[in-house]
């Protein structure tokens, strides 16, 4: 666990005093699966035809929407518990220092690849193909961020490989439960979703229909998303009943991809890709 790779003191420059200034890890994780999610997302468009450098150049402002929408999510979701009792400045760095909800990162990036689809007169389906193995390789580098920084972990466990987070820094910033056995949830999505993008890749050159890369990553994710859950302990991600909202909204995912498919299949057909 290094939540950060190191601090620069405060020094000053310009007349006035600046930092201390801490570069965490997350932020590093997540910008290299920004660039591998942005490789893949030109890798698979060049594969499938398509115009490579304007799908790269909409993964960009896809991948900065699913940020934004994550946080605001984050926000709406602990808005009660959490953000209502805090400053305007206090929140900001707050969110800033999360990750955020991924579903929320999720609907931002769709209806941004939607516009953009829409503006440049791109094949929406079959470039939604080709986004989703990038946007899942994204995800399974930034879990690994998560796991350094502390935040999103699990319950606690007492199976041989549970993990021990000891840093007092990530206590304080995200409020990871320290000297404690803990499953490693970050793990288990990072995994999770690594094999949903090797299955992504996969499945790309043998569609039968533009969408169905897209229909299989949501069914896959929600999939996994809901059964992840019951090993996360992290209290803060919101309930709606039983479940948390991640896994209420899953459900609601795999229904619309379940829509999808039958909606898909007959209007977005295509030839059997030769062996």
């Amino acid at each position: 666990m290094f939540p950060s790779l190191f601090t620069l003191p405060t020094f000053t420059a310009f007349g006035r005093e600046l930092g201390p200034f801490t570069l965490h890890t997350y932020g590093v994780v997540l910008a290299m699966g920004f660039l591998v999610g942005l490789w893949v997302a030109h890798w698979q468009a060049k594969r499938a035809g398509l115009d490579a450098g304007r799908i790269a150049d909409m993964a960009v402002y896809v991948l900065i929407a699913g940020l934004v929408g994550a946080k605001l999510m984050l926000v709406a979701v602990e808005w009660r518990t959490t953000y209502s009792r805090m400053g305007l400045r206090e929140l900001l760095w707050s969110v800033v220092q999360s990750g955020g909800v991924f579903y929320g990162g999720l609907l931002g990036g769709l209806l941004v690849a939607l516009y953009f689809a829409r503006r440049y007169a791109l094949p929406v389906w079959a470039t939604a193909d080709a986004l989703a193995p990038g946007v899942v390789i994204g995800q399974s580098i930034g879990r690994l961020g998560c796991f350094a920084a502390g935040c999103c972990w699990g319950r606690p466990a007492s199976v041989p490989w549970a993990v021990t987070f000891t840093d007092v820094y990530a206590a304080r910033n995200v409020g990871t439960p320290i000297d404690t056995p803990l499953h490693p949830s970050q793990i288990y999505e990072s995994l999770a979703t690594f094999l949903i993008f090797a299955v992504l890749v996969w499945i790309a050159p043998r569609k039968r229909f533009h969408g169905q890369v897209l229909v299989a990553y949501l069914v896959l994710y929600s999939t996994a998303r809901f059964a992840l859950e019951y090993f996360r302990g992290d209290a803060g991600r919101g309930f709606i009943g039983p479940l948390s909202t991640s896994q209420a909204l899953a459900i609601v995912l795999v229904l619309l991809a379940g829509v999808l498919f039958v909606k898909l299949r007959k209007t977005q057909a295509m030839a059997p890709a030769a062996a």
